[in-house]
């Protein structure tokens, strides 16, 4: 299973879950050290702000950080669940959970994906930069795109509540 939820509830997600791979995806100056259980080689930290555009002084989501992702998820051999995480539980995070699982199984329906995510999260506000580069990797067309557009802002929160995104 795929967990997602904000820093705050990462280590109690690991703990419940039983996961062991980490995704975080957060600012470079945040410290995160690997969850109890989970090896320092399943912990994949990807430095950047949650931005679309670029701003000065902060650092968006690159193609780099989205191949980091792509090749950490497909290397995931499913025993055990992962975690995605961001800092609120709601952008960056929710952008890596509807990648993974449009990885995971090439032939899932973009849209039917974003709706199980709206579905499970109602705050998702997937970041649109790491959906847009993933929908390129991927040869989606622009359906990644579409398809979260098409969900829609989520409902505004301060942090999301943690969810698990359907990946089959």
């Amino acid at each position: 299973m795929l967990h997602v939820c904000s820093l705050s509830k990462l280590n109690e997600t690991v703990a419940e879950t039983g996961a062991r791979s980490v995704v975080t995806l957060i600012n470079a100056e945040m410290d995160v050290p690997t969850p109890a259980g989970v090896s320092p080689d399943r912990h994949l930290f990807l430095a950047f702000n949650d931005i679309v555009e670029q701003v000065a002084l902060l650092t968006p989501p690159n193609e780099q950080h989205v191949e980091d992702l792509l090749a950490f998820v497909r290397e995931w051999d499913r025993k055990a669940p992962m975690v995605i995480h961001c800092w609120a539980g709601i952008s960056r995070s929710t952008a890596g959970a509807y990648v993974a699982a449009c990885a995971l199984n090439s032939e899932a329906d973009e849209y039917r994906l974003a709706s199980a995510l709206r579905e499970t999260s109602p705050s998702a506000t997937p970041n649109a930069r790491i959906i847009a580069m993933a929908d390129k990797l991927l040869g989606r067309d622009g359906r990644m795109i579409d398809a979260i557009r098409g969900i829609g802002r989520g409902a505004n929160a301060f942090e999301g509540t943690p969810f698990i995104m359907p990946i089959d």
